[in-house]
C-alpha cells in the first residue's frame, strides 16, 4: 500500500548494443538540485529480479535522489521490460555484470567529471559487488557502493528456499511463476528455430520450463545455459559475490532486514563475518523491513518514501563530504609544507 503513491520520475531512455547482439537499455534522471558538496555525483543503479526502472520502489528511490541532487541510471534488466524485444537469445541471469559494467561505461565516457555511487537491491545487490569485485579497473570513479536485502550466495540460499518458514517456499513459487511469464514472453528469441539458439539450450528445456514450480528449476533448465555452465552448482558458485566481497576496497554498505522472507538468516553470516574483517564494510541489519520494504508511517498508510531511500542517499551524502574533507586537508598540508 505504500507504493500506491509512488512518483513518477522523468528520464531517458539509453540503449546500447552489446557484442553478442543483445540490446541493453537504461534509463537516465538527471539531477533535480544541486548536491550538497556541490560536485558531480551520479548513482548507478541495478533492480532486483526481473525488476527495472518503472517499478514503484526504483520510482521512489530515484525521485527522492534526484531531489538532492544526484543523476540516476537504473539498469532495465535484459529482458524484463515488456516493451523491448530481446535481440539476441539471452537474458538477464543471476549474477551476469555486462549489462551493468556498459552502463557504467556509458556514463563515465558522457559525463568523464561525475564520480559514482554504486547502488544494488536485492539480486541487483550481487551484480554490483560482483562487478565491483571482478577488476579493480571498476572501482576507478567509484566513491562507494550500497547493497541492500542481497543473500551473497546463492548455493546457500537455494536450501533455504525450499524451506516453509516465513512463507519462503510460497515466494519462491510466485518468483518462478514470474519468471515463467518473462522467459516465456521472449520464446520465439530465446527457443525459435534459428541458429543463434544457444547450443546448450533444448526444445526440452522449454518443456521442462513449463512444470517448473522453483526458481532453482528455472535456473537448472535455462538460466544457467545462458552461459554455459555444466551445472547448477557451478552456475551459482561462480556467480555469487561471495568470492568478490573481499576485493571491494571503497566504502562498501551491505543493509539487510531480520525479518527478511527471502533472506534466511543464515546468510547474514556472510556480511557480518566481512565487516569484521574489512574496514570498509559497515553492515547493518534492523530487526525489521521485510525484502525491500523498511517502510515508515502507519501500518493503513505507509509513506512512500521508505527508511530504506533515506539511508542509502544519507549514505552517500557523507562518503560525498568526507571525500571533500579529505581533499581540503591534502591541499591545507600542500599549502603549509609550501611556506615551511
Amino acid at each position: 500500500m505504500g507504493r500506491v503513491r509512488s512518483p513518477h520520475p522523468y528520464g531517458h531512455r539509453k540503449f546500447i548494443t552489446m557484442s553478442d547482439g543483445a540490446t541493453s537499455t537504461f534509463d537516465l534522471f538527471e539531477p533535480m538540485a544541486e548536491h550538497c558538496v556541490g560536485d558531480d555525483i551520479t548513482m548507478v543503479i541495478c533492480p532486483g529480479i526481473a525488476n527495472h526502472s518503472e517499478k514503484q520502489y526504483i520510482r521512489t528511490f530515484v525521485d527522492y535522489a534526484q531531489k538532492n541532487g544526484y543523476r540516476c541510471a537504473v539498469l532495465n534488466h535484459l529482458g524484463a521490460l515488456p516493451n523491448i524485444e530481446l535481440t539476441s537469445p539471452r537474458m538477464f541471469t543471476y549474477g551476469c555484470t555486462w549489462e551493468f559494467g556498459a552502463m557504467v561505461n556509458y556514463i563515465k565516457k558522457t559525463y568523464p567529471l561525475t564520480q559514482l555511487v554504486v547502488v544494488g537491491f536485492s539480486l541487483g545487490g550481487n551484480i554490483v559487488c560482483k562487478y565491483l569485485g571482478e577488476t579493480q579497473a571498476n572501482q576507478d570513479k567509484v566513491l562507494c557502493c550500497v547493497s541492500v536485502c542481497q543473500g551473497y550466495s546463492a548455493l546457500r540460499a537455494q536450501e533455504t528456499f525450499m524451506q516453509w518458514d516465513q512463507c519462503r517456499r510460497f515466494y519462491n513459487f510466485l518468483m518462478a511463476d514470474n519468471m515463467k511469464k518473462i522467459i516465456l514472453s521472449h520464446r520465439q528469441a530465446l527457443f525459435g528455430d534459428h541458429g543463434k539458439k544457444p547450443q546448450t539450450l533444448e526444445d526440452s528445456d522449454l518443456s521442462r520450463l513449463y512444470m517448473a514450480t522453483s526458481l532453482m528449476q528455472i535456473d537448472d533448465n535455462v538460466m544457467r545455459k545462458f552461459h554455459g555452465y555444466t551445472s547448477l552448482k557451478e552456475y551459482y558458485e561462480e556467480e555469487s559475490c561471495m568470492r568478490y566481497l573481499h576485493r571491494i576496497y571503497v566504502p562498501l554498505l551491505l543493509v539487510n532486514a531480520a525479518d527478511d522472507p527471502l533472506v534466511h538468516e543464515s546468510l547474514l553470516s556472510i556480511p557480518k563475518s566481512l565487516s569484521e574483517k574489512r574496514e570498509n564494510v559497515m553492515f547493518v541489519l534492523p530487526l525489521h523491513g521485510g525484502h525491500l520494504g523498511f517502510f515508515e508511517g502507519s501500518m493503513l498508510l505507509p509513506e512512500p518514501l521508505t527508511w530504506m531511500d533515506k539511508l542509502v542517499v544519507e549514505y552517500a551524502n557523507a562518503i560525498c563530504q568526507w571525500e571533500r574533507s579529505k581533499l581540503q586537508c591534502a591541499d591545507a598540508e600542500q599549502v603549509e609544507a609550501g611556506l615551511e
